[in-house]
């Protein structure tokens, strides 16, 4: 069967992301893009290699995009004024798209090259903003590591609704994200301490 004309792997995605962030991810399937594009299923298999192939190709589109964001929030910024953007940037994402938010969130499949790339590609632009701060290549991948974990378990918190308390979410953000910042400036000036020791 030939692609319907028009019908291209991005339409595809730019779908199957609509129905994820509007009905959650368990609802991308074949059968729900198909309905929603007007073709058949099988019209699908030019694109993606069935549910799974799609599910990878969902996940690249959506580490994609948001290391767009991530990388847009920290241009002509640096260290602490671009790590709180990318906070910022992050948490946006994922209340825009908690769908294709979802979908970026297992860690990729060593065999799966392209997804491996875009993890690292969203990793790298974090490792580049926390590099200012002189850290050692462990401490700064356990720092990039800390730094999704708060924002994740933030993001996931409020799209479950965790956020209770007449609090501003976006102060409650800002607030533990120097939290965060202030532990990596007791690292940085430990750092500069130990090495004026003779």
């Amino acid at each position: 069967m030939s692609p319907r004309a028009g019908l291209d792997l991005q339409t595809v995605l730019q779908t199957a992301a609509e129905i994820a962030d509007t009905h959650g991810l368990d609802q991308v399937t074949l059968a729900t893009i198909a309905q929603k594009l007007g073709i058949r299923p099988p019209s699908l298999y030019n694109h993606v290699d069935g549910l799974p192939g799609l599910r990878n190709k969902l996940a690249v589109f959506g580490t994609k995009q948001l290391t767009d964001k991530l990388t847009r929030a920290a241009i002509g910024r640096s260290k602490d004024d671009a790590v709180l953007a990318m906070g910022e940037a992050y948490v946006a994402f994922a209340r825009a798209h908690p769908g294709l938010y979802e979908a970026t969130l297992r860690a990729p499949d060593p065999r799966d090259s392209e997804l491996q790339q875009a993890a690292e590609e969203l990793m790298n632009v974090v490792l580049r903003v926390l590099n200012a701060y002189g850290l050692e290549e462990e401490a700064a991948l356990n720092a990039v590591r800390g730094l999704r974990s708060l924002l994740h378990g933030f993001a996931s918190l409020e799209q479950k609704g965790g956020f209770g308390l007449p609090l501003d979410h976006d102060a409650s953000l800002r607030f533990v994200i120097d939290i965060f910042l202030a532990g990596i400036h007791a690292l940085e000036a430990e750092k500069k301490q130990a090495e004026r020791r003779p």
